[in-house]
């Protein structure tokens, strides 16, 4: 075959197109929309997972794999939308509702700054009571006391639910929360972006192409972002390569997500009772498809939170830079079902073993600490992931040592 010795991949299908689709993404080239479903459905799982990884070894040649200190505020759990797939929300006026004060959220920035975290992400429901004001009053008391901490938190939704609430255009929140302390907005609310599913699990948050409008609003005003995906909810595979060509289009224009999240649904507590789920394979050829498609966003997380830490593990060979977080708190896929923990140590194992050089990044992804051998790993036992609300009591001991104690 002519140019073959030039090749990217040393290994090629018994299926000719499959194989050219293959081999021109892992060269860098750009697939279309109908390339992508045709892999996700029929490229030989291997075969699949070498392109991606050609694509990952090509943009971060060092090998390292990155993972971040973080912390998930969240600041109530009432909520006007009713999501389907949501164990979190409490409709307004259930007895079961609450919201956290200014000073327990204080005191739980002041806990993610002495455990080495360097993010916050604020998330939690559309509250009927909270428009732009209650952010900025709360972004500004963050930053004023923790300066240090990047605000990377809120989604598309909240943005237009606040905007709402305050009678003002999604523009001037952004504008006002940004101005207020917001550094980075999470990818929270994008689900599935195209009609039909979105519709069916999450009825009353705005469209995908809304969804997506603020994103592209918030880009053009030097607010980067993630952006994510939830598989599992009875979506098709068309539709899930649909929400891929939706994100690529508005990166093609603003160049604003840093990187692409894929979680999958948690079954528990919710309406939809685990009645459609993603299996794992199916999870990770999406990892794949999505690194050889996205070729303008540049990192790739997986959510070992969501699939275990195996499956995180493998995850690294299918394309993906980055193992997301140890999450010193979480309380809204936890409450559907996902209950996989970790600490910083292990997190760190978990790249090295599948032969990758572990980092602590921050927010933009500039390394921090690059662990290139095992005596450059992090020593702090406390620094675990938590399926709680705190991560350490007054005597110094986490959440997970109160656990195992009781």
């Amino acid at each position: 075959m002519p140019g073959a010795a030039t090749r990217t991949l040393g290994v090629v299908t018994e299926h000719r197109e499959i194989d050219e689709i293959l081999q021109r993404a892992a060269d860098g080239g750009r697939i279309t929309p109908e390339e992508a479903l045709l892999l996700y459905t029929d490229a030989p799982f291997h075969a699949l997972g070498s392109a991606a990884d050609a694509v990952r070894r090509r943009r971060y040649p060092d090998g390292i794999v990155t993972y971040i200190i973080e912390r998930n505020i969240n600041y109530t759990n009432v909520c006007l939308t009713a999501c389907k797939f949501c164990a979190f929300y409490r409709a307004p006026k259930h007895a079961e509702g609450w919201v956290r004060s200014l000073d327990d959220i204080l005191a739980r920035c002041a806990e993610t700054v002495e455990l080495g975290g360097t993010q916050i992400m604020f998330q939690g429901g559309h509250h009927p009571d909270f428009g732009v004001e209650y952010y900025e009053e709360h972004f500004a008391a963050i930053k004023k006391h923790y300066p240090q901490l990047v605000i990377h938190s809120l989604g598309a939704s909240e943005i237009v639910h606040m905007a709402k609430i305050s009678g003002v255009s999604t523009e001037e929140a952004l504008r006002r929360i940004h101005a207020a302390g917001l550094d980075s907005l999470a990818g929270a609310g994008a689900e599935i972006l195209p009609a039909r599913p979105r519709t069916a699990i999450a009825p009353l948050k705005e469209s995908g192409e809304r969804w997506l409008e603020v994103m592209e609003q918030a880009h053009r005003q030097g607010i980067e972002s993630t952006v994510t995906m939830l598989m599992g909810t009875g979506e098709t595979n068309a539709e899930r390569i649909e929400h891929l060509r939706m994100i690529r289009e508005v990166q093609d224009r603003t160049g604003g997500f840093r990187s692409f999240i894929p979680y999958t649904y948690q079954p528990e507590n919710n309406h939809l009772k685990g009645r459609t789920q993603a299996t794992n394979v199916e999870y990770l050829r999406l990892l794949a498809v999505a690194r050889l498609f996205l070729d303008n966003v540049p990192h790739l997380q997986s959510s070992w939170l969501t699939t275990g830490k195996d499956v995180g593990q493998l995850s690294l060979h299918m394309g993906v830079d980055d193992l997301g977080s140890i999450m010193l708190e979480e309380n809204v896929i936890s409450s559907a079902g996902a209950r996989h923990r970790s600490n910083l140590l292990q997190l760190v194992w978990m790249i090295r073993d599948a032969d990758r050089v572990p980092a602590q990044r921050d927010t933009l992804y500039r390394h921090l600490r690059v662990h290139h051998t095992p005596a450059d790993d992090p020593t702090d036992e406390r620094v675990h992931s938590h399926v709680s609300s705190i991560a350490l009591d007054p005597g110094g001991r986490t959440s997970l040592d109160l656990a195992d104690a009781t």
